[in-house]
């Protein structure tokens, strides 16, 4: 099978990925799991100069080229085996709230909204209105890698790579992929992918469907009358075209939708997210000229969710709250890269991105009849220009680069209207636009020498409060959290230094850093029970990542870690959190992965992944346990084009605490979840 990697992966595939790709022609090629074939062969279309590449490598980065699909794989639970990435809850989009699937790096955490950007194919993918990621749509795509880089501040990626980026780029399949596979509590999971050439482009078409019965998420001993288990129900398709517009451009349309359907647990609490993507690129890549990439995107988000209150003994549970978000985000880019001498190492460009969004709610209910209704939202928008040098070379010697950014953001006119269904008007307020300049920028130096490598970066990077966190107050059983239309920009000032080795059958990583991000947004306690978001002073976040990967015969061990020392810097109605760790961020983390990487018959990998204690809330007063869970499978391919597999989740069926309330209340992640089925590819 051979994988076809649009101008959108190709853009953003550095070049030590690009040199890993080509050793996927050598006589052994990496088998993995959950793969839809043996032999995974890239090609890519076009020069190849248009990619982020050489700048980022004065940062600490991770490709991932093992991106399993079908039989229970999540994106979301194979970017945990990467060290330094933080996601807001341990529990996956099978069970976890939709609000709360932000995703963050190096401790920068304590918020559901990401303080990293996720991008597909370069379209940023967070919630218009919450910042929070529907990692389940993601699931549906037949992805050719991801790219993780660590830090902020690269001007090209935007003002919401505060802590990072994470890159999903999709793949143009030639041929026909699909799997099917049964599972724990009445599981089924069905991807299919189907490629091929059309006139003088290509086009693809992905789709997936799991659903299963579901776990009940408060861990045994805790349980009342109200709890059962939860079930979930999620799809998506796509389509992708890709052809040729003249020798040297290309012209990438891209539509997808998908669907959510997931439960808490009791009744009341059922929740749903339906999404449409569309994006428009146009890509100019002639060889030694000057090369430009012109994009246009749409997200469309309407989610709805129901929140339940439960009774002390946990008998009784009654509606508290009903929720429906509709969302839109409009954004477009324009990047020049122009030829100087026989290479292209500047690059400079200009994009927008606007949001635009509202809270419906009802609550105070009376039975199953709510008597207040809350509409609050707003809108925002971010102009900004970036350049980019870099020079040297990226593999001896030294490479240089120097970004720099500058954005204009603004807030439209913010309301927050309350009343009685079947009464007055109890609030009706209205939030002044605001505006202001930000700049970000990076400047880096990376020196290698026979597969070694030393690199140092500092950057300063910067976020925008997302329209959730201006507008929007909730309430979590007995607390409550107040939005606030004051906050302020979020802004980080890091910097790194790390050393690379590889040799081919070994590799090693290091990075030190040490990162200020000053205004940083959190939930603030007020008084028992009683929250609001507010600028913290700042959060300090130091720490080391770690990586190392060894080639043992037909199979690769690979390990990382993570120790992030993060603490709170507060004064004034903050100042109880002053020198206490930030919510929801551990100190220790990390994995180790025994895969196969022949093209033989027999396939299987196992991970082993530690995430350590953390805590819940901001005072510290509720604290998660660590956890160490083991992922397994195995995989026989008996034809060409059949194989069968074997998988599990969590097989030490460790309590993985998710959550916690304040009456001590635990909410687990996935328990033991087995699957079998069989895949076809040809």
């Amino acid at each position: 099978m051979i994988r076809l990697l649009t101008g959108a992966a190709l853009l953003a595939m550095p070049a030590a990925a690009m040199a890993q790709e080509e050793t996927n022609y050598e006589p052994e090629i990496p088998c993995v799991l959950g793969s839809p074939r043996p032999l995974d062969m890239i090609i890519v279309y076009g020069s190849g100069v248009l990619r982020r590449a050489d700048s980022d490598r004065v940062q600490g980065s991770a490709f991932i080229s093992d991106v399993d699909s079908g039989f229970g794989a999540r994106i979301e639970n194979r970017l945990r085996d990467e060290a330094g990435i933080v996601q807001f809850r341990r529990s996956d989009s099978r069970s976890a709230h939709p609000t709360s699937q932000g995703v963050t790096l190096r401790g920068l955490g304590g918020n559901a909204s990401s303080r990293a950007l996720v991008t597909l194919d370069g379209v940023p993918q967070a919630d218009p209105f919450g910042g929070w990621v529907a990692w389940s749509a993601y699931d549906a795509i037949n992805l050719g890698g991801m790219i993780v880089t660590r830090g902020g501040g690269s001007g090209v990626d935007g003002p919401s790579a505060l802590a990072g980026t994470i890159g999903l780029y999709s793949a143009m399949t030639e041929g026909v992929d699909a799997s099917l596979a049964y599972g724990s509590r009445d599981g089924w999971d069905a991807t299919a992918s189907v490629g091929g050439m059309i006139g003088e482009g290509n086009i693809a078409v992905d789709g997936r469907y799991s659903r299963g019965d579901g776990f009940v998420p408060v861990a045994k001993g805790q349980r009342g009358a109200v709890d059962r288990a939860a079930p979930y129900e999620q799809g998506g398709l796509g389509l992708r075209l890709r052809f040729d517009a003249g020798d040297d451009n290309q012209i990438e349309a891209s539509v997808r939708g998908f669907s959510d359907r997931r439960d808490r647990g009791t009744d009341f609490t059922q929740s749903k997210v339906d999404g449409i993507d569309a994006s428009l690129r146009i890509v100019h890549d002639p060889i030694q000229e000057t090369q430009w990439i012109a994009l246009v995107y749409a997200q469309l988000r309407d989610f709805e969710s129901g929140f339940a209150s439960v009774a002390a003994g946990r008998n009784i549970v009654a509606p508290a709250l009903f929720q429906r978000v509709p969302a839109t985000g409009l954004g477009a880019r324009f990047e020049l890269r122009p030829a100087i001498g026989r290479r292209n190492p500047l690059r400079i460009g200009t994009d927008w991105r606007r949001t635009v969004g509202r809270t419906e709610e009802d609550f105070f209910f009376s039975g199953t009849t709510p008597g207040r209704h809350r509409t609050a939202g707003g809108s925002s928008d971010t102009v900004g220009a970036f350049a980019e040098w870099s020079s040297g070379d990226s593999d001896y010697g030294f490479l240089w680069t120097l970004s720099g950014r500058v954005d204009r953001w603004s807030l439209g006119t913010g309301y927050r209207l309350e009343r009685n269904i079947a009464g007055p008007v109890i609030t009706d307020l209205r939030f002044a636009s605001r505006q202001g300049w930000e700049g970000s920028g990076r400047a880096g130096v990376r020196w290698a020498s026979e597969g070694f490598a030393v690199r140092a970066a500092a950057y300063r990077g910067w976020r925008l409060p997302t329209l959730n966190e201006l507008y929007r107050p909730f309430r979590v059983g007995a607390e409550v959290t107040t939005a606030n239309e004051m906050l302020k920009p979020e802004r980080l000032w890091g910097g790194e230094v790390g050393a690379d080795w590889d040799n081919g059958d070994t590799k090693l990583s290091m990075t030190l850093f040490a990162n200020h991000l000053t205004n940083a947004i959190a939930n603030v306690t007020l008084a028992p029970n009683l929250n609001q978001r507010q600028n913290l002073d700042a959060i300090d976040s130091e720490g080391i990542e770690f990586s190392a990967e060894q080639r043992i015969g037909p199979a690769t061990l690979r390990a990382t870690y993570a120790f992030t020392d993060a603490k709170v810097d507060a004064s004034g109605g903050a100042a109880t959190l002053d020198g206490r760790r930030p919510a929801q961020i551990a100190k220790h983390g990390g994995s180790v992965t025994l895969r196969n990487n022949t093209r033989g018959p027999f396939g299987g990998f196992a991970t082993l992944r530690y995430v350590g204690k953390q805590n819940e809330d901001d005072l510290g007063l509720l604290e998660l346990d660590d956890a160490l869970t083991l992922d397994a499978g195995l995989s026989w391919k008996f034809s060409d084009a059949v194989s069968i597999e074997a998988r599990g989740e969590n097989l030490f069926d460790e309590l993985v605490p998710a959550a916690i309330s304040s009456s001590g209340i635990v909410e687990r992640a996935t328990p033991r979840t087995l699957w079998v089925g069989a895949r076809l590819s040809f």
